[in-house]
């Protein structure tokens, strides 16, 4: 299992708490790309959902936080995408949808965004 911590990050320079954003979001797309095609049912699934949802609560976490160096707008904003990522790994879980390709789009577009 890929172990991190948000105190981790933000110890880091910004360039490097970048690459490492950049970074957990890849595995998470990784992950979650493997699971869609074995299906939902499966360990791969449990445990890309499972990583998926870490990574989006550290990352609301943050952004949360008064520390944020980013703007408000932007903060916001990227606060409800995490809790529609957050929202959609629990609908998966629990059966409700498959949607993998959504957060793996989504996922890839803040990833890509992430400078």
């Amino acid at each position: 299992m890929y172990q991190f911590s948000y105190a981790d990050i933000q110890t880091d320079s910004v360039a490097d708490a970048k690459d490492r954003e950049r970074q957990l979001l890849t595995r998470s797309i990784d992950m979650l790309a493997a699971a869609a095609a074995v299906g939902t049912d499966t360990m791969e699934a449990v445990e890309a959902l499972h990583f998926t949802n870490r990574v989006w609560t550290a990352f609301v976490e943050d952004l949360g936080s008064s520390d944020n160096a980013l703007p408000k707008e932007l903060r916001a904003n990227l606060i409800s995408i995490g809790l529609w990522l957050l929202r959609e790994t629990e609908d998966i879980r629990q059966g409700r949808t498959n949607n993998f390709e959504g957060l793996i789009e989504v996922s890839q577009i803040i990833r890509d965004g992430i400078q």
